[in-house]
């Protein structure tokens, strides 16, 4: 039978509940709320059901907020915790009002339960007859639920999991715990006050007048959680504590259905294992960028988490979650984060997350909200129908160790916006079933020829970078040719001519971020070019872990050394040494290595596509919506197992097919 769930209107509970993560950044004890508009759940929203009864029944209810009740029409006496509802065709409708937390219906009966069969809606358009019925219209959509399943756990009542652990070592108020961590600092017994200095590394936490974060306690002190690997506590006159440990807090994840990889160096072992770590520290109620210093969702950020995430954990719920909370609600004022490039990438989030799980409701929950959001980018394009900065529009693309401007109408910009209109046109079809050629298709196909005679040199065989002021800055960067390889938005011939020209030029300014890093490795990959990223995956993530990272950072520049590794944003310790898109690895060696990929949604159709590199051999799991797909790989043969779909090993130039819960084995 099924059961009831919590239920609330959808999008409500992750921009209630991103509103109280975005607001946990705090710089020296200072809080330090998001750069964007945050919006609010609806305070009033009312879900209804109709049911056809053999007999009558009594329903429990219970709800986050004050209700009204309606049966057929007609408001019924009080706010009752059970009801009975007679038996034949009725509708219920309860109207609940919450201003501190979305508005939660709980109901329990024989047979009526709710569930996301139930709608909602948040508009008040209701008139009543001279006999005292109720009528009205509205915008009904399906109530949103998740795993709230117990009477007793509200959505309002979410939390993570916690375990205590303890530090390593101390030696004069310096506490190590072994590694990056994060959590609630606990004193046992503490008695009068005491200074806290956070640190990722040993210097910040020792710096009391530049470290990020800082705390102090006395023994009714609540901490708030912070990210660290080493604490320094200066204890004032009189005070002491008979011990200092944590509470590690941590999303719990089904290890049964992760991600793998092992191969014959220990070194991509290390780095896989530290991304792998690095992705479980920054996934919470939501995925964030860095786990010390922001603490927010960022578009751009999150957008790699989903798909690093897809290879090592598949947690569904928090992409959409997350994918909900960086929308937010209609009006638009300001692209996502307020970051150009960031609105792009949510379109994309939305098609990549179809692709991996065959998921078209949620492609439909979103699809209102994905049409307002292209009409807000659509109105304020140039002239020539390109996305252009305007005075109130942060363009990020990335950071830089080198001269770049971001004035004008960038190629960059222009390469991701197209690649968002392809997005609204394919999801127009899967939700709309529309036929012929979409309005969104249209306008992907024109930018995609404006693209290439605006910004293609022939003679450089690149995309040059700008266009400022009606003259064209030929300033060649890695930036946009990468993406012109990722989204297929050139020729295969001019593929080739990039690779060689751009991506494998010296000459060319390299990138020193993990953030366009995984760009760029993964169109080398596409290139064929999978010994080489092997090899700057050793020399890249392998540098942060000779420099003692037990995370991957926001950023590596294998010509700094020592505390400047430390320092950003002008900063002495501003960097994050714990940053969702240091763990890229995670993704490249699934998708690339282990070469697992779905062709269709949902895998129910994929192929496989493993390349060994200089490795002798390697083995791994990718996890699928509802299985496995495990992969293993010597000089002598390949061996596939997919406990779900069915898909295509690609391999020595053989083509096999595999089926579902047939280990497939070929011979090299």
């Amino acid at each position: 039978m099924k059961h009831a769930t919590w239920i609330w209107y959808p999008g409500d509970f992750e921009i209630w509940l991103g509103n109280i993560f975005n607001n946990r950044r705090t710089e020296r004890g200072a809080m330090f709320p998001p750069f964007w508009k945050q919006d609010s759940h609806y305070v009033t929203v009312e879900f209804s059901r109709e049911f056809e009864l053999t007999e009558a029944e009594t329903i429990t209810i219970a709800t986050e907020g004050r209700f009204n009740l309606m049966l057929d029409g007609k408001l019924q006496f009080g706010q009752p915790k059970q009801f009975c509802v007679p038996a034949g065709k009725h509708k219920l409708n309860l109207k609940l009002w919450n201003q501190a937390t979305p508005p939660a219906l709980f109901v329990d009966g024989p047979t009526i339960k709710s569930d996301a069969t139930w709608l909602a809606t948040y508009e008040d358009k209701i008139w009543i007859d001279e006999n005292g019925v109720a009528h009205g219209s509205g915008i009904y959509v399906p109530a949103a639920s998740w795993r709230f399943d117990d009477i007793s756990t509200p959505p309002s009542a979410f939390h993570l999991e916690r375990t205590e652990q303890r530090p390593v070592s101390e030696q004069d108020g310096l506490y190590d715990f072994g590694r990056e961590t994060f959590g609630y600092l606990k004193f046992k017994n503490l008695k009068g006050t005491v200074h806290i200095y956070y640190g990722e590394s040993a210097e910040e936490a020792l710096d009391k007048a530049h470290c990020e974060t800082l705390d102090v306690a006395t023994a009714d002190t609540q901490l708030d959680s912070k990210a660290f690997r080493y604490i320094y506590v200066e204890k004032t006159e009189g005070a002491s504590y008979d011990d200092l440990v944590m509470d590690f807090e941590y999303a719990p994840h089904d290890l049964s259905h992760s991600g793998s990889f092992r191969c014959s160096d220990e070194l991509l072992n290390r780095i896989w294992q530290v991304g792998a770590y690095t992705m479980d520290l920054t996934t919470r109620e939501f995925f964030m960028d860095g786990i010390k210093r922001d603490r927010w969702t960022w578009s751009g950020d999150a957008i790699q988490s989903y798909l690093m995430n897809y290879y090592l954990r598949f947690d569904s719920e928090c992409v959409k979650r997350t994918i909900r909370q960086l929308r937010g609600k209609d009006p638009v004022t300001a692209h996502v984060n307020t970051i150009m490039d960031y609105t792009f990438y949510w379109f994309k989030s939305v098609l990549d997350y179809y692709q991996y799980t065959a998921d078209v409701a949620f492609v439909r929950e979103m699809w209102p909200r994905m049409v307002s959001l292209m009409d807000y980018v659509l109105g304020r394009t140039n002239a020539e129908g390109m996305a252009e900065g305007q005075p109130d529009d942060w363009i990020f693309v990335d950071w830089v160790d080198f001269p770049m401007h971001k004035r004008g109408t960038l190629c960059f910009e222009q390469l991701l916006f197209c690649k968002a209109l392809e997005t609204m046109a394919v999801c127009e079809r899967l939700v709309t079933e529309q036929k012929g050629e979409s309005r969104y298709a249209r306008l992907a196909a024109n930018l995609r020829e404006k693209i290439h005679s605006s910004f293609w040199d022939n003679d450089k065989q690149a995309f040059l970078h700008a266009i400022e002021d009606g003259k064209l800055n030929t300033q060649i960067t890695k930036f946009p040719n990468m993406f012109a390889i990722l989204y297929d938005l050139c020729s295969a011939d001019e593929k080739q001519a990039i690779m060689q020209s751009v991506m494998l030029n010296p000459d060319i300014a390299p990138i020193t971020t993990p953030y366009m890093r995984f760009y760029e490795l993964e169109a080398l990959c596409m290139g064929g070019h999978h010994q080489q990223v092997l090899s700057e995956m050793r020399q890249y993530w392998g540098g942060m872990l000779k420099e003692g990272a037990t995370s991957f950072w926001e950023k590596y520049n294998p010509e700094e050394h020592g505390t400047q590794h430390l320092a950003m944003y002008g900063r002495p310790y501003g960097k994050s040494l714990c940053h969702a898109w240091g763990a890229s690895p995670v993704y490249l060696l699934g998708k690339y290595y282990l070469g697992v990929c779905p062709t269709r949604p949902g895998y129910e159709e994929f192929e496989i596509r493993p390349v060994l590199g200089d490795l002798d051999w390697m083995e791994g799991d990718v996890p699928t919506p509802h299985g496995m797909i495990h992969v293993k790989m010597n000089r002598q043969e390949v061996s596939v197992l997919a406990t779900e779909g069915s898909g295509w090993l690609y391999v020595d130039g053989q083509k096999v097919r595999v089926e579902t819960n047939k280990t497939v084995t070929v011979k090299l």
